[in-house]
């Protein structure tokens, strides 16, 4: 019975211990499961997702990867909000923090008449304050400076741009200039195109290497007057002498009608404001049709006033017809002069004025005025536009030239002025300009100036060739500027080669690509690439060996993508030494590559051509003779005689003045009149001091210091008096001379 009761109490001990360790165990697991729910649950809501909560009786252990320090503590604050902080074991890990990158930095630039303001993010270690008291002086008003600052280095080129930034404020009175290290992009205004070209130009004078510069600047249209438009057909081929156009849809609707009239390539059209009547591209296409119908000749439209010449190859009913359904298709407030060109020749060449205008800026005159005041008056004109030391004049008196003779005259030298080099002939019923220059719009301008000085129904023609190495603003190199930067790397460096080789050895190469780099916008120049050599060795294959190392360099620019077309390549052996072949250091300098121009002069532009195309049916009889030699005939017309007291001025291929020293003139000689002429000028300048002929010319030409006939002297032109044989047009004071660029 005893021993029953032991069992009994021991079984309930152990149901007991049993009981309760299961009891136990189930009331850990919904402890432990409750705290883990309500706490994932709090992390879940405060959008903690990131955050991993588990449980372990009555401790709670957070694990994962905070974005930040401050993340991870207000995460395990969740957590302590909801089970107690003792209770939270924090194993959450943090994000390693990111290197700081600098921003982006940037200089805001604006001004216009009411100051300069500066906005924009720097860095600190550019030191702005010289900067920003150079923009303060900009303008007489309070400088905006909105600048900050972060504290990191400058970046690779700021230094740069900040330079070209500052330039173009200070070059652009209205802009907005956005400053960065790899960019600069510029806004401004301008007040007219030459004023835009100008910026360009000064712009492009400090733009360096390596930044991407945005220009945009735009002007006003420019103000046409008078409203002019020219389109020519000659010889099959079309062009527009001058174009204008009031709107984008006016200009597309006239190079339409002229695509349709045979013009090739693509003619410009300039936009502007001037035109005289809403229905202008009306006029202008009906008037390029009319004339594509007549085959030939020029249709000059001058405000309302249109101008047809017909080729002397149009038919007479054709042109009757034509002319006639463009004067009805006109609108009402235009009106039309037609005019067919007579086939005949007259049989006595008409009274002519000529002007050469070189390369160098001198200009020759010739021909025929009515007296001397007239040639005072155009004297005085020209020296104003060309430059008193740059004038010759050379012309004689007639008093039975036509009535506005001067105006015309003056009205070519304005138009002469426009270009670089070139030639102009007046004559009664032609004003004619042909030459070079470096303005794309002279063509248009010339052609306004002519129509507008001249008047409804003047013929006159214009042959202007655009060069680019001309145009100040490509700012392409002279030919001069391209000898000069190939003397100045040969001068420095020598170009080797081999011995007895065309090989290039040493750093021979680089020199050579150095060369090319010099010349690269070198384009069109002719050059010669000279190849020298020592004396030793024949004289055969010293020649044949310069010449395979002109070559070698000519073919090696032309690898490097310099422009080799006018250039050329020569050996001249050992027939132009340097130094002393007797010497080893004055054998290395003969051995050398040198660089010439072809063409040292400029060569001035023919009138013989000219005059041929204004009389395309002239016998040649007034046309001097191609095989005398005498470049300088061409500057007399047919029938005229050496002109005023210098006539027989002798005047060189080149266009420069004789000398003007002094020499005493003796007592003439009875010799026949021709034979001066005849002379060479080589052989009358050796002969006896004594010669008449060449006495006369010095002796005019000591007068009047720059080979203008003596009368005129320095004097300005006189007030134009009406003599009956010249009245002045009110116009010629508008011819007033303005600086030549």
């Amino acid at each position: 019975m005893q021993r029953r009761k032991v069992l009994l109490t021991l079984a309930a001990f152990l149901f007991a211990a049993a009981f309760s360790l299961v009891m136990a165990t189930f009331v850990g697991g919904a402890l432990e499961s409750r705290s883990e729910r309500h706490s994932q649950r709090a992390l879940n809501n405060a959008g903690f997702d990131w955050v991993e909560a588990s449980a372990d009786g009555l401790l709670v252990t957070l694990t994962g990867t905070a974005p930040t320090e401050a993340m991870r503590f207000r995460a395990a604050k969740v957590v302590a909000d909801t089970v107690g902080a003792s209770r939270v074991i924090d194993r959450m890990e943090v994000t390693p923090a990111r290197a700081l990158t600098a921003p982006h930095f940037s200089l805001e630039l604006l001004r216009n008449d009411d100051g300069v303001s500066i906005i924009g993010l720097v860095p600190a270690a550019w030191e702005g304050e010289d900067f920003v008291t150079a923009a303060d002086g900009l303008s007489g008003q309070e400088l905006t400076n909105m600048i900050e600052t972060a504290d990191f280095p400058a970046p690779e080129g700021w230094d740069q741009a900040i330079t070209f930034g500052f330039e173009a404020l200070k070059t652009l009175p209205r802009s907005k200039i956005s400053i960065s290290a790899t960019q600069v992009k510029i806004t401004a205004i301008a007040d007219s195109p030459d004023q835009k070209a100008g910026f360009e130009r000064a712009l492009n004078r400090v733009r360096p290497r390596g930044l991407n510069i945005v220009t945009e600047i735009s002007a006003p249209r420019p103000v046409i007057t008078p409203f002019t438009l020219r389109f020519v057909i000659e010889e099959g081929a079309a062009r527009f002498d001058a174009c204008a156009a009031d709107s984008e849809r006016a200009r597309a609707r006239i190079l339409s009608a002229a695509r349709q009239a045979g013009i090739e390539g693509s003619p410009g059209c300039v936009i502007g404001l001037g035109t005289p009547s809403p229905r202008w591209a009306d006029a202008a296409v009906q008037s390029i049709a009319a004339l594509a119908k007549l085959g030939a000749g020029s249709i000059t439209m001058s405000d309302v006033d249109l101008t047809l010449i017909a080729d002397s190859s149009v038919l007479q009913s054709e042109f009757d017809r034509v002319v006639g359904e463009l004067t009805t298709a006109l609108p009402d407030v235009f009106s039309l002069k037609a005019t067919l060109t007579p086939r005949e020749q007259r049989a006595e060449g008409p009274a002519q004025f000529t002007g050469v205008l070189t390369a160098e800026g001198k200009v020759q005159l010739r021909g025929r005025l009515a007296d001397d005041r007239m040639k005072t008056v155009v004297e005085a004109f020209a020296r104003a536009r060309f430059g008193a030391e740059n004038v010759y004049i050379a012309t004689r008196q007639e008093d039975t030239l036509p009535h506005g003779w001067g105006l015309r005259v003056l009205a070519g030298l304005a138009a002469l002025s426009e270009l670089n080099s070139g030639g102009l002939l007046v004559e009664p019923e032609l004003v004619a300009v042909k030459g070079e220059t470096g303005n794309q719009g002279a063509r248009a301008e010339i052609s306004r100036l002519l129509s507008n000085r001249l008047g409804q129904g003047a013929e006159f023609r214009v042959d202007v060739t655009y060069n680019e190495r001309l145009d100040p603003t490509r700012g392409l190199p002279s030919a001069h500027d391209c000898l000069k930067f190939a003397e100045t790397i040969l001068g420095a460096r020598q170009i080797k080669f081999a011995p007895g080789s065309k090989t290039l050895e040493g750093d021979s190469l680089k020199i050579v690509e150095d060369l090319a780099a010099a010349l690269k916008d070198c384009r069109e120049v002719q050059l010669e690439i000279g190849g020298h050599t020592d004396s030793q060795g024949r004289a055969e294959s010293n020649l044949a060996l310069s010449q395979e190392r002109a070559d070698a360099v000519l073919q090696k620019l032309a690898e490097l993508g310099t422009d080799v077309s006018e250039m050329s390549a020569r050996g001249y052996g050992a027939s132009q030494p340097l130094a002393d072949n007797g010497t080893e250091a004055g054998r290395d300098a003969n051995r050398r590559i040198a660089v010439k121009l072809l063409n040292e002069i400029e060569t001035r532009p023919s009138l013989r051509d000219l005059l041929r195309e204004i009389e395309p049916e002239d016998d040649g009889e007034a046309l001097p003779d191609a095989t005398t030699g005498d470049e300088d005939a061409e500057l007399i017309p047919e029938g005229e005689e050496p002109m005023g007291e210098a006539g027989d001025l002798e005047v060189g291929s080149d266009g420069e003045l004789p000398p003007t020293e002094e020499v005493p003139a003796p007592a003439p000689p009875a010799e026949p009149e021709t034979e001066p002429a005849t002379q060479p000028a080589s052989e009358a300048a050796s002969e006896d001091p004594a010669d008449p002929a060449p006495e006369a010319d010095r002796e005019a030409d000591t007068e009047t210091g720059t080979g203008a006939a003596p009368e005129a002297g320095t004097e300005t032109a006189p007030e134009a008096v009406d003599d009956g044989l010249w009245t002045p047009h009110p116009d010629v004071e508008n011819l007033r001379p303005r600086p030549r660029i």
